[in-house]
Parts: C-alpha cells; structure tokens; sequence
C-alpha cells in the first residue's frame, strides 16, 4: 500500500514562513481546513471499508468451512438430478431404439399385446 506523507494533525499543524507578496494566510489557512476535513473523510471510508473488507472475508471464510463440513448433505439433494438424468437417458434411449429399429420396434410391442 501506498504510503501516507501527511496526517489531519500534520495539515494543522503546517507553519508556512510569510514573504512579501505571499499568499494571503487567510485564504491558505481557509483551504487547508478544507483539505483536513476532505482528508478525515477518506481516512473514515477507508477504514470503513478495510473492516467491511475483513468482516466479509470472514465470512467466505466460514462459509467455505461449512460447504467443506456439509459436503456430504449436499449430495442427497442431488440424487433427484441424477434420477431426472437417468430418466432422459431411457427416453433418449427409447427414442432411439424407435429411430433405428424403425416399425419393428412398434409392431413386436404390438404383436405381444395381442397375445
């Protein structure tokens, strides 16, 4: 991470010496405060999001801890899936057998029906 060069305290505190056809002191001091507030401002966001940062990195912490802990109850809920699966297998199976035994397939189921 970058490095920090000044502080709030530090803007505060920052004497500048006077010249002849200086910079009015007011104006200065004016913007300086500005920059101080703008700077406590970011300084609070990003600790704010450092430790939203560190709390949400706990929590994908935890919740890889109980996807690894609960890996076997995840896999009943998949057992329909596979079921599911199974069953588009003997359809597409079924299909199939029509396409290539043709009108034989039909008329042996047929002729045993009859008997």
């Amino acid at each position: 991470m970058a490095t920090i060069n000044y502080n709030p305290k530090d803007i505060l505190q920052k004497e500048f010496r006077q010249k002849m056809r200086g910079y009015d002191p007011a104006d200065v001091d004016s913007f300086l405060d500005n920059v101080i507030k703008d700077y406590e401002t970011f300084t609070k966001e990003n600790q704010h999001l450092q430790d939203e940062n560190e709390r949400l990195r706990a929590k994908v912490d935890e919740l890889t801890k109980q996807l690894s802990v609960g890996g076997t109850a995840t896999a009943q809920p998949s057992q329909p899936a596979t079921n599911v699966t199974n069953m588009d297998i003997l359809k597409r199976l079924s299909n199939l057998e029509r396409h290539v035994f043709g009108s034989q397939v039909d008329s042996g189921a047929n002729a045993s029906h009859r008997l």
